[in-house]
């Protein structure tokens, strides 16, 4: 049963809570939206849940609402009081971290096969998500992602070859996970409105991608969209071996790197080992 609460706007304002710019906060108070967010990973009730950034606490309370039993890290401390609210209400069911996510590792929040379900912070979301897609070790702890960004790294993530938003990220998800664009949200459903469009991501792991070693393709990529105007042969020309790797494989080096699917990327890490 949904437990009734204050609104969120009132929890706000009595905790004088406002969005900080520096930490790239901005508040969802829909509870109809936040609502189907938390439903995007399917049924949670007894799930593990990580959420980073949680701020008043609006999608923690959807979470919880779903059944979940979350762990909450949140830098702000301004907005304790107002979480400490919810985890007296479900001392069981809710953890609240004062740090920072990208200095935590998966174990100390997450349970084996958990979720990650947040309304990212604007400025770290792409950064915690390739730490979060990343490693050698796959398949991950978590078994689905749920995450708010802004709608033009929500682009990069699914984005296919020679479109203009597919580079790194779209590589690096796309490789190991299956990705879609769960939902779009408007501007005007934060608090305060951002200047950009918003969209939640789903991301599911594959079970057995193809196998290279994830550092190898992340410097593969990096040569290889850090000029992403050049050819081929001249953009990876930095990197030791890689245009033996691209013969080896059969790929024309006049080619730029936008030309190039997943699965090319893939095998020319693979050849550089």
């Amino acid at each position: 049963m949904t437990t009734i609460r204050p609104p969120l706007r009132e929890v706000i304002a009595r905790h004088g809570l406002s969005a900080s710019k520096a930490l790239g906060q901005n508040f969802l108070l829909d509870a109809q939206l936040l609502d189907r967010i938390a439903h995007v990973p399917g049924d949670l009730k007894g799930a593990s849940v990580f959420e980073v950034g949680p701020g008043p606490g609006g999608l923690t309370r959807a979470l919880l609402d779903a059944g979940a039993t979350v762990t909450a890290v949140e830098r702000d401390r301004r907005c304790l009081p107002a979480l400490a609210e919810l985890t007296s209400e479900h001392p069981e069911r809710l953890r609240v971290i004062e740090g920072d996510a990208l200095a935590l590792s998966l174990p100390e929040v997450l349970a084996e096969k958990g979720h990650i379900v947040a309304n990212l912070p604007y400025n770290v979301g792409t950064a915690l998500l390739v730490n979060w897609l990343s490693g050698e070790s796959w398949p991950p702890r978590w078994s689905s992602l749920t995450l708010m960004f802004q709608a033009e790294v929500a682009e990069r993530i699914v984005a296919a070859t020679n479109d203009k938003a597919y580079g790194r990220l779209s590589i690096l998800c796309q490789w190991r996970t299956e990705a879609r664009i769960a939902m779009r949200v408007h501007r005007s459903a934060f608090t305060p409105p951002p200047k950009v469009m918003s969209a939640v991501i789903h991301i599911v792991p594959k079970l057995a991608p193809e196998h290279v070693r994830a550092a190898t393709l992340e410097r593969l990529t990096a040569a290889a969209f850090g000029q992403r105007r050049k050819m081929l042969r001249a953009s990876v020309r930095g990197l030791a071996g890689a245009l033996d790797a691209l013969d080896k494989v059969g790929i024309d080096t006049t080619r730029r790197a936008e030309t190039l699917s997943v699965e090319e990327f893939v095998k020319v890490a693979r050849e550089l080992g």
